[in-house]
């Protein structure tokens, strides 16, 4: 408790004494005291501790305030950091994720141009069945830059139009002859073919078949008579019409961009008439060379 404030004050205290002769008198005999006073004024002051106890929480309140900030900033640092990290990481990782594409498609690049090799030979055979670690060579057809090959076969499907014996010439200075299909699948294989070069339904290739020697009487360009098991004629072809030609149509033609019947398509047209056409040979023997290690069949 807190020492009160002391106020010092004179005090007399008088006492009767008695005289000899019976009288009493007051003498006034004087004692002196100290005499503490308490204030009864509260104190404006507040305690020592208390004001302790003040600044302590005030300057307890003013640090945690720090510290939280402090804290704060340190968190924030560090998730800038991280989301820096991250950042990095993930631009690394695509990185990666590309180089790892880019091998994957040369690699089915290189496996693609194999296969198409591979699949450019006449006959199939087993290469390496006990797959020895060395390079081997087998024989394979194949056709010239332009050419496309099929059974054994080469066909090259021109650009520019001409009249059929003119188109038969141009064939014959690439070392072959307009096209005679011999087979079902390759009256398919050439089909399919046109649909995708012809831009219109008009657009037709020459083939190697003409009757120009006597009506109706077909014959390949080797000379060869046509199988009638295995012709093509579209409806009512041939019809010999004679509307672009006195002579009428003594050369045939095929393609049917869209809408025909299945394979039914070719018809007979004046050999005067330009056409685009079809050539054929026979496809070269070349060699083709495997790693047994990497690659069987």
């Amino acid at each position: 408790m807190p020492e009160a404030d002391v106020v010092y004050s004179d005090v007399k205290f008088t006492r009767e004494r008695e005289i000899a002769n019976g009288t009493i008198s007051s003498l006034a005999e004087t004692t002196y005291s100290e005499v503490r006073i308490s204030k009864t004024q509260p104190s404006t002051e507040l305690p020592v501790a208390s004001q302790q106890q003040a600044a302590s929480n005030g300057g307890s309140k003013v640090t945690s305030e720090r510290v939280a900030l402090v804290v704060l900033s340190a968190l924030l640092a560090a998730a800038v950091i991280a989301l820096g990290v991250t950042s990095h990481q993930n631009i690394q990782t695509m990185g990666r994720v590309q180089n790892v594409t880019d091998d994957h498609e040369a690699v089915k690049k290189n496996l693609t141009e194999t296969l198409s090799e591979l699949k450019s030979c006449y006959k199939s055979q087993k290469i390496c069945p006990q797959c020895p670690a060395q390079n081997i060579s087998e024989p394979c057809l194949k056709c010239e830059e332009g050419w496309e090959q099929h059974e054994g076969k080469c066909y090259y499907f021109s650009t520019s139009t001409s009249a059929w014996e003119k188109s038969r010439d141009e064939c014959r200075q690439q070392g072959g002859d307009l096209v005679k299909i011999d087979s079902r699948d390759e009256q398919e294989f050439l089909d399919l073919k046109l649909r995708e070069k012809m831009n219109q339904d008009e657009d037709k290739f020459w083939i190697g078949l003409t009757d120009s020697k006597q009506e109706n009487t077909w014959l390949w360009a080797d000379g060869s008579p046509l199988n009638t098991s295995l012709s093509f004629w579209s409806g009512n072809e041939p019809d010999n019409w004679k509307g672009d030609n006195a002579d009428g149509e003594d050369c045939a033609r095929m393609g049917e961009k869209a809408g025909a019947a299945y394979l039914k398509g070719w018809f007979d047209k004046s050999c005067k008439v330009s056409q685009r056409s079809i050539c054929e040979k026979a496809a070269q023997t070349g060699r083709v060379m495997l790693h047994c290690s990497s690659l069987q069949v």
